[in-house]
């Protein structure tokens, strides 16, 4: 038990740099794929033995694992996980042996060194949400980038280079600001990096707020919260169908995370008074990001924008910072990385088949591919937020514990869930419905017992979620509960700034 968490970081690195090793033939890609995949899957099993093992009752570290790294700079190897992280560490465990099947047929070219990055960044990602160490969070949080751009810039479309660029280059900057606050932080609490102690800490008003303004930005470029989001579509576009599945199902969340771990709990006073400008930012994003999927022809930047604005819901939840919002956004986090990723699945398989994106292009696709046509519709009830679905039960405790802090907000968030709703209903009636559109979907043929299996795990959350959710509320319920005492001050302050609005 005592080091479980470790196992769940490096082992999948450990798998990595062999995977590397191995010299690709002719005749070993599948036994490459096959290890990757029986990697990934201990990875999985070993994670819900953690999540078996979680006890619910208590909001203190769990799997603690507490040794020293570098003395002279008191940094230590510090790991452990509550309520909040265990979730997207089980996430990223699932995620990942569903990408490395996703893979399966689509790349043939390198195939160690993609499988490679795909182990090495489940790994890293873990660590992120395991570290309670700051300096090694920043380790995790910066070594991550690497897999990542390799996989967009290698693995990706005609335009990979700029996107992975792109990506590489926002995020990176962001970064470095979480850097500068980190040092900071680090000498304000006696030369320690130690993630909880800093909650402890007595900051004046005017160090908070450029602390938070320093990690906001490194936070909200990795939602990616609006103005912030510019690089997710291209990154979208461009990366490989398991490079988008990993990129919104999980590292999209590492943000929003780090909201959670770091800005609320250690800037309870500088959060008070940058909540409003977030609680527009976040609108922003879920109308402004809503209305330019609506006007997309490319159906993968489509979702892309759509997960600008389902995460706006998410931050808007975050920030409002009562039980019910804050809840309903980690639960949300969850299950937007299981809807977007099988959206971009759904979007994948089409694209093997007909090798392009271009909505114009489809029509009729139900009339030889039934079963598909089941599992998008599926998916796209969860991402609108049907009864039922997982989704409408995040969105619904966002909405609702928002409302006593943020009415008129969550008045035109409604707005955007309609909006949400009109653009994923279009997008699955003119590619599913109607008269066959071209020559090549007369040839289609529908999903294999491949494809089956990679949509099964996930459909079968949508509903589970959706009709039981208290199995994850309660596992995040005292982990919520503690963020929110840190917070009341926050609270009040909030309903002073925005009392016109009751």
């Amino acid at each position: 038990m005592e080091y479980l968490l470790s196992l769940l970081t490096f082992l999948p690195i450990a798998g990595a740099g062999l995977i590397l090793f191995c010299k690709q033939g002719p005749d070993n890609g599948n036994n490459i794929k096959w290890a990757s995949l029986w990697i990934s899957m201990s990875v999985l099993i070993l994670s819900l033995f953690v999540l078996a093992k979680f006890d619910t009752t208590t909001a203190a570290m769990q799997f603690v694992e507490l040794r020293p790294w570098i003395v002279s700079f008191n940094i230590n190897y510090h790991m452990g996980i509550d309520g909040i992280s265990v979730l997207f560490i089980v996430l990223t465990a699932l995620l990942t042996p569903i990408c490395i099947a996703v893979s399966w047929k689509s790349i043939n070219t390198k195939i160690n060194q993609y499988m490679a990055c795909f182990l090495a960044l489940e790994g890293l990602v873990i660590g992120v949400f395991c570290a309670l160490d700051f300096a090694l969070f920043y380790v995790f949080w910066e070594a991550m980038l690497v897999p990542m751009f390799l996989i967009i810039g290698i693995w990706g479309g005609e335009k990979r280079i700029y996107a992975a660029l792109k990506f590489f280059l926002y995020t990176f900057v962001g970064s470095v600001l979480m850097l500068v606050a980190m040092i900071y932080l680090y000498f304000v609490n006696g030369a320690s990096f130690n993630i909880l102690e800093m909650s402890n800490i007595a900051l004046s008003s005017s160090a908070q707020t450029w602390i938070f303004l320093a990690l906001f930005i490194a936070f909200a470029v990795k939602v990616p919260m609006w103005p912030f989001h510019t690089w997710l579509p291209d990154a979208h576009v461009q990366a490989p169908t398991a490079g988008s599945v990993i990129l919104a199902g999980i590292l999209l969340k590492m943000g929003a995370y780090g909201f959670l771990r770091f800005s609320m709990p250690i800037l309870p006073d500088a959060t008070a008074m940058f909540a409003p400008y977030i609680y527009a930012l976040s609108t922003i994003a879920i109308i402004y990001a809503a209305l330019v999927a609506f006007a997309q022809t490319d159906i993968k930047k489509m979702i892309a924008y759509s997960s600008v604005s389902h995460m706006g819901f998410v931050t808007l939840g975050i920030f409002a910072a009562t039980q019910e919002s804050v809840q309903g956004a980690i639960l949300q986090m969850v299950n937007h990385g299981i809807v977007a990723g099988a959206l971009f699945m759904v979007i994948g398989v089409i694209y093997e088949r007909m090798h392009t994106r271009e909505l114009s292009r489809f029509g009729g696709i139900v009339n030889k591919m039934p079963v598909y046509a089941a599992f998008f519709m599926l998916f796209t009830m969860a991402a609108v937020g049907l009864p039922g679905t997982n989704s409408f039960v995040g969105e619904f405790l966002i909405l609702v514990g928002s409302y006593p802090v943020a009415q008129t907000y969550v008045f035109i968030a409604c707005f955007g869930v309609v909006l949400g709703a009109l653009y994923m209903l279009w997008l699955y009636r003119k590619m599913i419905f109607g008269d066959i559109s071209s020559p090549e979907i007369r040839e289609l043929t529908d999903l294999d017992l491949r494809e089956k299996l990679m949509f099964i795990p996930l459909a079968i959350l949508v509903l589970w979620i959706g009709i039981a959710p208290n199995y994850i509320l309660n596992i995040t319920d005292k982990s919520v509960e503690k963020l929110i005492q840190q917070q009341k001050p926050r609270i009040m302050i909030t309903q002073e700034n925005i009392g016109g609005d009751k």
